[in-house]
């Protein structure tokens, strides 16, 4: 997640494959940023199996310091716990949307393309990352 941006990934019911799905914009990470988040998790929970858990990248710097961003991550990853009564994860999102831009860039040269999918496409790497984390 970033300033503007959410990207939203989800995987299969047997938590081996994520995909990524979208990204909501949002103007800051505030309380209506958490709603809307909420309300895209209870979206996806009802077009699938539903949803379990929910994992949110939490922004570092390459050598493991918090960014600007970590604390105010941190506090909405609480309050979407909260909100939607679903066990939150913080999930490393280091150097995830240069991988993404990597990957899309093989299949899109179209930077502008890529653009508007990044996001999601940087959460489904940040999600498979938990999931590769998770015991089998």
């Amino acid at each position: 997640m970033g300033e503007r941006r959410i990207g939203v990934a989800i995987s299969d019911a047997t938590r081996t494959l994520a995909r990524p799905v979208g990204v909501l914009s949002i103007a800051r990470l505030d309380a209506a940023a958490v709603a809307r988040a909420a309300d895209e998790i209870g979206r996806l929970s009802a077009e699938d199996d539903g949803v379990a858990a929910i994992v949110v990248g939490l922004p570092r710097r390459l050598d493991g310091r918090p960014t600007s961003l970590t604390a105010g991550v941190q506090t909405f990853a609480s309050q979407l716990g909260a909100r939607t009564g679903l066990p939150v994860a913080l999930q490393d999102e280091r150097l995830t949307s240069v991988e993404a831009e990597s990957r899309l860039a093989e299949h899109d040269k179209d930077w502008r393309s890529r653009k508007k999918r990044l996001d999601a496409a940087a959460a489904a790497i940040i999600l498979q990352d938990h999931l590769d984390e998770l015991p089998r």
